[in-house]
C-alpha cells in the first residue's frame, strides 16, 4: 500500500441504494466518511448498484461526493452474475485510478473486489458492517455454495474493518487472521451534535428510540416494558422515530396497554437532533447490531443510553456510567434499566449524559476513525494503527 502522504483517491463500494431512501447504516456511514475525507482533501468515488429504490441517475454528485450506479437487469439468476461483471468491467477500466477500494458491506461485490484486488496490485479494504453477513450473508457458517465461494473468494483481502469487539471475534472463528483484523467503529460526526440545546422539562423522563420498525429491533418488547414503568413513573414519554413494518402492530400494542398518549410515533424525521435535543434517553432495545448509528448519535447528543447487549453497545455503555445494559428481548432488565433512568435527578442526569458524549467521543469520533482508516489505506498494516483511548469502565 502507499506510504507517503499526498491525496488519495479512495472507492467507496457498497451493495445498496446511495443515499438511501430514509436512512440505512451502512449507508450512513459511508457518507459520514466520504464527505469527512473530502474536507481532508482526499478523493472518494461511490460505487453502487442502481437498485430500483434508490435514485436512478448512472452518475451523480452526494455532498459534491461522484457516485456511479451500475445498472443490472432485475431477473432472477441473471441480475446478480450481470451485476458482478458488471463491476468487474468497471474495476477493470479505472485499475490505475483508485489508490484503495474499501468495500463496505461483505457480500458478493465485495467477493468481485476481492478477487481482482491482487491482480490489479490495488488494496482492498472490507468491513462487516452489521450481524446479518455473519448470520445471514456470505460469512455465515451454514451458507450456500455460492456463499461459500464468496467468503473464499473475501479471504484474499488485506484488511477487515471490525466494528465491534463481537464481530472481530467471529471473524477470528471464521478463520481471518487477527494480523488483519482493523479494530475501527463506526463513526460519529460529534461536532454535528454539540451545539445542541437539551429542552427543559417540568414532566417525567423522556425517552427516544430512533431507528427502522422491524422486529429487530425489538420494539414490541420496549412498549411492554414502557407500559410497566407508567406505572410508577405515570409522566413519563416515549417518542418513536422511523418507519417500518411494524408500525400498525406497535400502535394498536399501545392502544391494548392504554398507553396511547404516552407514546408518540413521530415517523421518519430529516431533523433527527431536533429529537434527540427533546428527550434525556436514548433506548435500542435491539436483537442484532452490527455497531448502531442512532446509539453514536444518541450518546454523541448528550443521552444516556438504554441498550440491549448486542454487538458495538456493549463496547461502549457501561451501566451507572453513562448509560444500562440489558439482555436482548428482556423485558424485567429493560423495565429496570427505565425505572433507574426515570429515578435520576436532573443533575445526574446531565452527569451521566456528559460521560455519554465523552465516550462516544474517544470511542468513534469522526477524526479518530479517519486517522485509523487513512493509515490502514496508506500502510495496510493493522499494527501501524494509531492507538485509540477504550470507553471509561469505571464511574
Amino acid at each position: 500500500m502507499p506510504t507517503d502522504h499526498r491525496p488519495m483517491h479512495v472507492l467507496m463500494v457498497l451493495e445498496s441504494a446511495f443515499p438511501a431512501n430514509r436512512g440505512g447504516g451502512a449507508e450512513s456511514q459511508v457518507r459520514t466518511l466520504a464527505k469527512a475525507m473530502r474536507s481532508r482533501h482526499q478523493r472518494v468515488t461511490v460505487l453502487t448498484p442502481l437498485t430500483p429504490l434508490g435514485p436512478q441517475q448512472r452518475v451523480s454528485r452526494v455532498d459534491g461526493v461522484p457516485v456511479v450506479r451500475l445498472p443490472y437487469p432485475r431477473v432472477r439468476l441473471l441480475g446478480g452474475p450481470w451485476l458482478w461483471l458488471r463491476t468487474a468491467a468497471f474495476l477493470w477500466s479505472r485499475r490505475h485510478r483508485y489508490g484503495v477500494w474499501h468495500v463496505h458491506i461483505a457480500h458478493y461485490l465485495g467477493a468481485v473486489c476481492a478477487l481482482l484486488g491482487p491482480w490489479f496490485q490495488v488494496p482492498v479494504v472490507v468491513k462487516v458492517s452489521g450481524w446479518w453477513e455473519l448470520d445471514r450473508g456470505t460469512l455465515a457458517e451454514h451458507s450456500s455454495p455460492l456463499a461459500r465461494l464468496a467468503y473464499r473468494s473475501l479471504l484474499r483481502v488485506d484488511a477487515w474493518q471490525s466494528i465491534s469487539q463481537r464481530i472481530a471475534g467471529a471473524l477470528r472463528s471464521r478463520g481471518v487472521p487477527a494480523s488483519r483484523i482493523a479494530p475501527i467503529p463506526n463513526a460519529v460526526d460529534t461536532a454535528r451534535f454539540s451545539t445542541l440545546r437539551r429542552s427543559t422539562s417540568n414532566l417525567g423522563a423522556r425517552f427516544v428510540f430512533v431507528g427502522r420498525l422491524v422486529p429487530e429491533k425489538g420494539l414490541e418488547t420496549l412498549i411492554d416494558a414502557f407500559a410497566l414503568l407508567l406505572r410508577d413513573y405515570p409522566d413519563a414519554y416515549l417518542r418513536v422515530v422511523g418507519v417500518g413494518p411494524l408500525l400498525a402492530a406497535l400502535r394498536q400494542q399501545t392502544q391494548v396497554h392504554g398507553i396511547a398518549q404516552h407514546v408518540e410515533f413521530a415517523g421518519h424525521r430529516d431533523d433527527v437532533e431536533i429529537m434527540l435535543s427533546d428527550a434525556d434517553f436514548g433506548v435500542l432495545p435491539s436483537h442484532i447490531e452490527g455497531l448502531s448509528n442512532t446509539l453514536l448519535e444518541c450518546m454523541a447528543s448528550g443521552l444516556p443510553m438504554l441498550a440491549s447487549r448486542v454487538s458495538g453497545s456493549e463496547d461502549i455503555v457501561r451501566d451507572d456510567v453513562n448509560g444500562w445494559l440489558f439482555e436482548p428481548g428482556d423485558c424485567d432488565g429493560l423495565v429496570h434499566a427505565l425505572r433507574a433512568a426515570s429515578a435520576l435527578t436532573p443533575d445526574a442526569r446531565n452527569a451521566m449524559g456528559e460521560r455519554a458524549r465523552d465516550s462516544v467521543e474517544r470511542h468513534a469520533g469522526l477524526d479518530s476513525v479517519l486517522d485509523r482508516l487513512m493509515c490502514l489505506y496508506r500502510t495496510g498494516a493493522v499494527s501501524e494503527l494509531p492507538v485509540t483511548a477504550t470507553p471509561n469502565r469505571s464511574a
